[in-house]
């Protein structure tokens, strides 16, 4: 048997009033929306078991509102950790070297700019960055090389005597 057999029949005919109800409980549509999608994609993954519930409708409902009371919570604990702790330390702008910076990795070849992100902020060895970006270690090691004179040409720095031979 089809596991999706009746799914969308049952979707199509209670998804309105899910939807309705779920707002009527929570007073927020996109919230109701959201809820009502997470519960029906949860039935549909277990369609063979609730199609056979004398009101599988109800089982989506019911989900629905836990998931409702879930995000409620979530939220209430946020308001009160917001009020224990207090807002967040003001950030500050960037410094013009980070401006500087994010400008050159802009005009770097996004091959070359990857590479040296991954290498130099994510602190990926070449290896790491080759099984990840499926290039082979020399070519990672060629777009550090030409990635790192670029930037310094962008940057107006001298890179050290060990970065230019390399």
């Amino acid at each position: 048997m089809d596991p999706d057999s009746g799914f969308e029949e049952f979707y199509r005919s209670s998804r309105q009033r899910v939807v309705t109800v779920l707002y009527a409980i929570g007073g927020d549509l996109t919230e109701a929306q959201d809820a009502a999608q997470e519960a029906y994609v949860r039935a549909w993954q277990r369609w063979s078991r609730i199609s056979a519930y004398d009101d599988p409708e109800a089982w989506v409902r019911t989900v629905g509102h836990r998931l409702l009371v879930n995000r409620w919570r979530k939220v209430r604990n946020s308001v009160v950790a917001y009020r224990r702790h207090g807002p967040p330390p003001a950030v500050g702008p960037p410094s013009e070297n980070t401006v500087a910076l994010i400008a050159a990795l802009r005009r770097l070849p996004a091959e070359q700019r990857h590479a040296i992100v991954l290498h130099h902020l994510a602190d990926l060895s070449v290896a790491e960055i080759a099984a990840q970006t499926g290039a082979p270690s020399g070519t990672v090691k060629a777009r550090l090389s030409r990635g790192r004179k670029a930037l310094a040409a962008l940057l107006d720095v001298t890179l050290p005597e060990e970065v230019r031979n390399a």
